[in-house]
């Protein structure tokens, strides 16, 4: 029983090692602005944002170039990307999926 013990929490360390160095994934959602390029989209995410003396909200965008393997999506989709590798000099996102 001890020795079951012993292994599994050496089991429970290992993993929870490996859990740490993994680095999560940064997700964002957004609309395809531009789909003129081959195999690449423009997408467009925005956010609200406060002002930090006024207290007024307002609407920050910003595009990011994200890599489209098949071409499936058009401008006006409302698409889910997620951080991947350099794929060239702009693009570091692949798109998962449209949103429904």
């Amino acid at each position: 029983m001890k020795q079951q013990a012993l292994v599994f929490l050496r089991a429970k360390l290992q993993l929870k090692s490996v859990m740490d160095t993994v680095k999560q994934k940064r997700t964002f959602q957004g609309i395809v602005v531009s789909d003129r390029m081959d195999k690449t989209r423009v997408v467009r995410v925005d956010r609200m944002k406060v002002h930090p003396k006024y207290h007024k909200h307002y609407k920050v965008s910003k595009r990011f170039k994200v890599h489209d393997e098949k071409n499936e999506y058009h401008t006006g989709d409302t698409v889910i990307f997620e951080e991947c590798r350099p794929l060239s000099r702009d693009k570091r996102w692949r798109i998962i999926g449209k949103k429904i």
